[in-house]
């Protein structure tokens, strides 16, 4: 069948994402890397742009671990030894060592009974917050939560959704005590880190409002926490989120093995019988191959890594270098959200400047991401840098010469 008619609909579709400017576009595509050498960081070369060298502040690298040659070794004996793919789902025959053994060393990171990994974080968060909803459960969500947490509320059909406005604790607190008596069940769902701004849930006291409410629901509070952005590479050891604001542990916490820690995959930690019951009803975990004994021989690495005196030395060197850069931002007069998180957003608030210094920086070598209106409201135009450990401090200093030659 030619499709015709189905294609011009289709085009048609793109065609008015790209009119509204919301468009993802024309991806670049990574041809080479070029390892750190002397005071510079990794560079890498893209398609069609020649021997340009960029740097790439849009990762989520933030350890630069994906780069390590020690992670990469312990990928590669795993995958000679086992193949480069898992050959199954779970349940049947696709469950391997390195599998058991990750998820061991994950609930050991951060202090659980249990962990359970699964092909990505996006598939973690859905997996887990669609089984534990049923139609007597109400789901909390803050209002600037992520695009899986809320695809996960439109397909998990609760008796009732609630969003309350960002990190607003008393709107938080108003919600659960207007639904206590309708729902037998309460899902308190918040990103650890938003990821576009940098800043973070104060997860200490969403923790202590799901403890005070949990008497009116006859199936608890349940508090969770999808921290992606956090675990590996927020709080002194990276532990997230909790570990920063010294928060009792939230019930249910989401990570993910793609950013701080190098490789793919996600993961939750909690108690056991939680990770019993998702084993037997997660979709996306039961019907989908997990990811490869490699990759989770990789991570058990980079997770080793993390939790040693190296690790230690990595995550300062991360904060260091944050530091260095909002320090700049400010001297150059550039509004900026601050904290210890990578995460570091230039507030532009203007969508043609926006996009113009994005254009810029790309044209200078520079990889950043842009969020302009309709994407973002009106005012809240910014540019997302993020700040990778394998960065050094010539590398910030470079950026920040090209943003005030720019001014």
């Amino acid at each position: 069948m030619p499709l015709d008619r189905l294609t011009r609909v289709l085009d048609a579709h793109v065609a008015d994402l790209e009119e509204a400017g919301t468009a993802k576009g024309a991806e670049s595509v990574v041809i080479s890397v070029k390892p750190a050498e002397d005071d510079c960081g990794p560079r890498f070369l893209l398609k069609g742009e020649g021997a340009q060298e960029f740097i790439r502040m849009n990762s989520n690298s933030y350890l630069g671990m994906g780069l390590r040659a020690e992670v990469i070794a312990a990928e590669e004996k795993a995958t000679r030894m086992f193949g480069a793919g898992p050959g199954a789902v779970r349940f049947i025959s696709g469950s391997y060592g390195a599998h058991v053994a990750l998820e061991e060393k994950l609930a050991a990171f951060h202090g659980r009974e249990a962990a359970m990994i699964f092909s990505s974080a996006y598939a973690t968060v859905v997996s887990t917050i669609t089984p534990l909803t049923t139609p007597e459960t109400v789901v909390v969500s803050d209002e600037l939560n992520h695009n899986c947490i809320i695809n996960a509320m439109r397909l998990s059909r609760p008796a009732g959704k609630a969003i309350y406005p960002h990190n607003d604790m008393a709107e938080l607190d108003a919600t659960l005590d207007e639904w206590k008596g309708k729902a037998k069940r309460a899902l308190v769902v918040t990103d650890g880190i938003f990821s576009m701004r940098g800043d973070h849930a104060p997860v200490d006291e969403i923790v202590e409002l799901c403890i005070r409410h949990d008497p009116d629901y006859e199936e608890n509070v349940v508090c969770v926490v999808d921290d992606s952005h956090g675990v590996g590479a927020f709080g002194h050891t990276g532990r997230g989120v909790e570990e920063f604001t010294n928060s009792r542990p939230a019930d249910i916490l989401l990570g993910t093995l793609g950013k701080a820690f190098g490789v793919n995959g996600g993961y939750v930690a909690t108690n056991a019988a939680t990770v019993r019951f998702l084993r037997e009803s997660s979709q996306m975990y039961i019907y989908s191959n997990p990811i490869t004994v490699g990759e989770a021989a990789a991570a058990l690495r980079s997770i080793e890594i993390v939790d040693s005196p190296e690790g230690l030395a990595l995550l300062e060197q991360l904060r260091a270098l944050t530091r260095r850069f909002e320090e700049g931002l400010v001297r150059l007069g550039i509004e900026t959200i601050s904290g210890q998180h990578p995460v570091v957003p230039l507030m532009i608030r203007d969508t043609e400047k926006t996009r113009d210094l994005v254009s810029y920086l790309y044209d200078n070598g520079v990889l950043v991401t842009g969020l302009t209106y309709p994407v973002v409201p009106r005012g809240e135009e910014e540019i997302r840098t993020q700040i990778n450990a394998d960065h050094t401090e010539a590398d910030i200093d470079h950026v920040l010469g090209l943003l005030e030659a720019y001014r």
